[in-house]
């Protein structure tokens, strides 16, 4: 609420300085804040009395916004990174796909490797889960197991979380 919002009898006031004028009429608050060229704030409205400020509000806006931007702009959203397997997939292709894990993970993302199995494929799982043992030992470094490697359907699925 601001300027004519406020109806309350008796307001605590608090000048733009952060100095407290004590418990005045809303009023007179108005009236020391239309002569400053300002607006009057409420800004606690549960206390007793209500306490209201004087400022600009429009730059308070502006401040206030400014700061949920910033606020938003370090949260660092976590995005999941899958990467495909083969059954057959050969070392030095591992090596690639550890390396490209091994980044994400650095970056604070979540990795899903992900081995799909075709056709006759399907019967060689122990391969899969061996493939996955290594990938998992490979990425230690910079990442932790977050979800044990698992059928489901035709794919053996894992997830790694970054260390922090």
């Amino acid at each position: 609420m601001i300027n004519e919002q406020i109806r309350d009898k008796e307001i605590r006031l608090i000048d733009e300085n952060g100095e407290q004028l004590g418990i005045v009429s809303s009023r007179e608050a108005q009236k020391i804040a239309d002569e400053r060229k300002l607006d009057l704030v409420k800004i606690a409205p549960t206390a007793k009395p209500p306490v209201c400020r004087i400022m600009d509000y429009g730059k308070y806006k502006f401040d206030q916004a400014k700061k949920e931007k910033e606020a938003r702009k370090k949260q660092k959203t976590v995005d999941v990174k899958e990467l495909r397997l083969s059954p057959s997939i050969d070392t030095h292709d591992v090596q690639v796909k550890v390396k490209k894990a091994n980044e994400f993970l650095k970056d604070g993302d979540k990795v899903k490797i992900s081995i799909r199995f075709r056709g006759r494929e399907i019967g060689h799982s122990k391969v899969g889960m061996q493939i996955m043992e290594d990938f998992a030992k490979a990425t230690e470094e910079f990442g932790t197991v977050d979800k044990q490697p698992k059928m489901e359907g035709k794919s053996l699925v894992m997830f790694l979380a970054p260390k922090n």
